[in-house]
């Protein structure tokens, strides 16, 4: 069973209700006991006065004040009644309360003195008169205290669910307006259904919790709106690259389907079909590549490799590979990387350098107390002014003298997905040493 309601609206004016209770309760408590005090200090302070008068008249001999007293009496030291008021038929205290008296006894106590003997509350002030043993009793009703007590009972009982329900109801009014505009941005939210359909929450007035909230999420919806289109870039683009190599192998099978009794026909066919399958292959595993850096997940065996030896053994294979004198220089630098990932982004920038047309490159290693650098430089014509901020993109290809007819514009997003892997940056720029691009390549340092 659940106790607590589902709407934090009503859990707020319940907890509201139950504290305002709690407030209320011990407000007027602390009221009641503070009046009931006071009363009391009030009818024992005029107890205290008339004993003073009774008392200070007794010492001078003038018994009369005891007489015209409401309600004094004079006890001896054995009990008996010495002098009383003339309004009063009985006694106010027997022999064991005389005896207990001490030099100012306070006491209350019922004694018939009411309407034909009706019992009556009566507080009663007991002093010794001087060292005859004598005691001096004076007394006043305190009804009128205990009807007081009463009707402020009354009045609590009545005031406490009314001023309750006041501020529950007053706590609901303030809850539903400071909880409007969760609703409005609940609904609103409720109403997006792609972040394709360009609608934005509505921004609340304000700079307090919830106006920062309604900014927070109208931003966060704004980036997944942006990342929601790169995606979906992304998946035209790939599937424009693949749609290429598939219609490409599905021709070249119907070719080879198409003449079965000429073996080299066929075999050009294979052939063909065979190199877009390798193709295909390549551009499947550089997505997979770049999805496993989106998420995080893209591994490196990172072992101690010196940069220089690896770009020189680097040079000497991919320069006849690609057509291209590549060189490499520098000093010494060890880092802890990945080796095969380093060869990948060398391969990459080599491709990317000859398919612009460059006919020579130059690795440079250099060493600061942060980075280890590796730049390569090409004479080729250099990047796309337009595309140096998005060339890291993926399938992001510049103009035709820098683009490979047959490459999917990955290359430099995967150099970047690897530096990132690593730790590290990347970043491109034209111009020396051999005019042409230049991409700067930074681990850090061991």
């Amino acid at each position: 069973m659940r106790l607590m309601p589902r709407s934090i609206r009503l859990r707020l004016v319940l907890l509201f209700a139950a504290g305002s209770l709690v407030t209320v309760l011990l407000s007027l408590s602390l009221l009641y006991v503070a009046l009931q005090g006071q009363l009391s200090a009030a009818l024992d302070a005029d107890l205290q006065h008339r004993s003073d008068d009774v008392l200070a008249a007794l010492r001078n001999g003038d018994l009369s004040a005891v007489f015209v007293d409401p309600m004094a009496q004079v006890y001896s030291g054995d009990g008996a009644v010495v002098f009383s008021s003339t309004e009063l038929s009985g006694r106010l205290l027997d022999e064991t309360q005389i005896a207990a008296v001490g030099p100012s006894t306070r006491t209350s106590k019922m004694l018939p003195l009411g309407y034909r003997g009706e019992e009556v509350r009566v507080r009663l002030l007991s002093r010794k008169v001087g060292v005859s043993g004598d005691v001096l009793t004076v007394g006043l009703p305190s009804g009128a205290v205990d009807q007081a007590r009463g009707r402020q009972l009354e009045v609590m009982a009545v005031a406490v669910p009314l001023l309750v329900a006041l501020l529950a109801g007053l706590g609901w009014l303030l809850v539903r307006a400071a909880l409007r505009p969760v609703d409005v941005l609940t609904r609103e939210a409720a109403a997006i259904s792609t972040l394709g359909a360009g609608r934005r929450l509505p921004v609340v007035a304000g700079d307090d919790e919830i106006s920062r909230l309604s900014r927070t999420l109208d931003g966060m919806l704004a980036r997944l709106a942006i990342a929601f289109d790169r995606e979906r870039a992304f998946v035209d683009d790939a599937s424009h690259e693949l749609r290429t190599p598939i219609a490409v192998l599905g021709g070249e099978i119907e070719l080879a389907l198409g003449a079965l009794d000429d073996p080299d026909e066929v075999r050009q066919s294979l052939l063909a079909a065979q190199g877009q399958v390798v193709r295909l292959t390549r551009l499947a595993e550089d997505l997979l590549l770049l999805a496993r850096e989106r998420d995080g997940s893209l591994l490196v065996h990172r072992v101690p490799v010196d940069l220089l030896d690896l770009a020189r053994a680097e040079a000497a294979v991919l320069g006849p590979a690609v057509g291209m004198r590549i060189t490499a220089a520098g000093a010494p630098a060890v880092v802890e990387a990945d080796a095969d990932r380093l060869r990948q982004v060398l391969a990459n920038l080599a491709a990317n350098s000859a398919a612009a047309g460059a006919r020579e490159a130059l690795i440079r290693i250099d060493v600061d107390r942060v980075w280890t650098r590796l730049v390569w430089a090409d004479d080729g014509p250099g990047f796309d002014p337009d595309l140096l901020g998005s060339a890291f993109e993926r399938f992001v290809r510049g103009d035709e003298s820098r683009a490979s007819a047959s490459g999917a514009g990955l290359g430099l997003s995967i150099v970047r997905a690897v530096l990132t892997a690593h730790g590290g940056t990347a970043a491109l720029s034209n111009g020396p040493p051999l005019g042409g691009g230049v991409v700067v390549l930074r681990l850090p340092v061991t």
